[in-house]
């Protein structure tokens, strides 16, 4: 039976405020539990909810930037449910009158361009987070409350995924957007990002299934990936025996590797909105559109054709250095200290993206723009040869030490002193004759051995240009 998965996503965002998005407690990660409260996001009663502008203005900004139709007038609603980390036990979010509906997220998937359409974007509140200990036999849970409040973007998708790797494409290209937009972080690792998956399996040309599986409890894109992986293999064995998945929302069990059931999947109505009576609706005036779209930040395919035009790159560098803002502005600030985009380019691909991942950022490195630049400068200037600088870039990384004080500190100073590489050149003809003979003969391949030899001499400090010219006049008799 060949079936073919169908795709949506279900992504939170939170958003980069200094404060929650209805009251004025501090928005950050990483504080005392339950020190950033107030009566207002704890849900005390008689306290009224004022909506944060600036929370507003990004969820707009990225709204405009996903190409949504934008409502005129939106509106807050009430969606109820218990959890122990919700205190109010209801959400305020949207419902009614979304922020934004009907816009698209283009990605690109094996050289090919695809349009993934967006149902809707709305802000709302983001939940407190629930403590479970990790002590063998423990029955209780703890309750920390900072979250609880903070703006919260969620970008519903429609169901246009049709493969592993356009799922991993549009998660990619929506994380970009968002931190292009200057809308969020993106840390998966402190929950500034959540992707909730929805996959159904059908016969390629029929229409959407009458199911769906949502997963929940995906803390990085690689266990999207497997639980996506997981979720085709389980739901194609049903279908091919004749079953129907059920309905549900799943949670993902990245230790055992599998989807569990958690409850059947809601409906709208299962959560009773209800218009949100203590906010007033948000009209949004032509003006402020247009200022809106005016402060939209330069987004990614602008900043590609940008280092294509004005900084030389090739297009593949370009593309590969734009996938996300901190790195391309980790670029940009190196190139600024010292002009040479495409050697500082090829030290960030081969070098600094080994070291990076879903959880470190360019930001989190030892090794800043400060350093890279300054690496590159001393082996355009002779300082250092690029064999050397590769030695002395692990240790910046690991010690956050500029280069020229640990090419100080290690003696590794380039050898530029003709006389002394003379003696060596002398050193290495001597020791490989039957080499200098092939040389002289016309094999010009030879001359690279004598170089390696000359190199391994020198501790690889020998100035390269120096050492093939010098190998040169010496074996020609010059």
């Amino acid at each position: 039976m060949e079936l073919e998965p169908v795709i949506g996503f279900e992504v939170h965002s939170e958003l980069k405020t200094k404060s929650k998005v209805f009251c004025g407690c501090k928005n950050a990660f990483g504080d005392p539990p339950n020190s950033n409260v107030c009566p207002v996001c704890l849900g005390m009663p008689g306290v009224l909810p004022v909506l944060n502008r600036r929370a507003f203005e990004l969820a707009l900004r990225t709204a405009i930037a996903l190409h949504c139709e934008i409502s005129e007038r939106t509106t807050f609603d009430r969606k109820n449910y218990y959890y122990p980390d919700l205190p109010k036990n209801y959400q305020i979010s949207q419902q009614y009158a979304v922020l934004g509906r009907r816009g698209y997220l283009e990605i690109e998937v094996n050289g090919q361009t695809r349009r993934i359409g967006i149902n809707n974007v709305h802000l709302e509140e983001d939940a407190g987070k629930n403590i479970h200990p990790e002590t063998a036999g423990a029955k209780y849970s703890l309750v920390d409350l900072n979250r609880a409040g903070v703006p919260l973007l969620e970008i519903v998708s429609e169901p246009d995924i049709r493969s592993r790797d356009e799922a991993e494409a549009y998660m990619h290209s929506l994380r970009s957007l968002l931190q292009y937009c200057d809308a969020s972080d993106c840390k998966m690792q402190e929950g500034s990002l959540r992707y909730e998956l929805n996959i159904s399996m059908r016969r390629p040309g029929d229409p959407l299934p009458d199911y769906r599986v949502e997963v929940k409890n995906l803390a990085s894109m690689k266990s999207v990936l497997r639980a996506l992986d997981y979720e085709i293999r389980r739901q194609t064995r049903l279908l091919e025996d004749g079953r129907k998945p059920a309905r549900e929302t799943a949670l993902w069990d990245d230790a055992a590797g599998e989807t569990r059931t958690m409850r059947s999947k809601e409906g709208a109505q299962d959560y009773r909105y209800f218009p949100e009576p203590d906010l007033v609706e948000v009209y949004i005036d032509p003006a402020w559109m247009e200022r809106a779209r005016a402060e939209l930040p330069e987004l990614q395919h602008e900043r590609c054709k940008r280092f294509v035009e004005q900084l030389g790159l090739p297009e593949y560098d370009a593309r590969i250095l734009t996938q996300s803002r901190p790195l391309a502005d980790y670029f940009e600030a190196a190139v600024r200290l010292h002009n040479n985009p495409k050697a500082i380019s090829n030290w960030i691909m081969t070098e600094l993206l080994r070291v990076l991942g879903e959880e470190v950022e360019p930001d989190d490195l030892n090794v800043r723009p400060p350093h890279l630049a300054r690496l590159v400068e001393m082996i355009d200037r002779g300082a250092i040869s690029g064999k050397i600088a590769k030695q002395v870039f692990p240790e910046m990384l690991e010690t956050g030490r500029m280069p020229d004080e640990i090419v100080r500190e290690k003696g590794l100073v380039q050898i530029t002193d003709t006389s002394a590489l003379e003696a060596v050149v002398a050193e290495v003809i001597a020791e490989n004759p039957d080499v200098a003979v092939d040389y002289r003969a016309g094999k010009d391949k030879a001359l690279g051995r004598l170089v390696g030899q000359a190199m391994k001499k020198t501790r690889g400090q020998a100035n390269p240009q120096l050492l093939n010219e010098l190998l040169r006049k010496t074996l020609r008799g010059q």
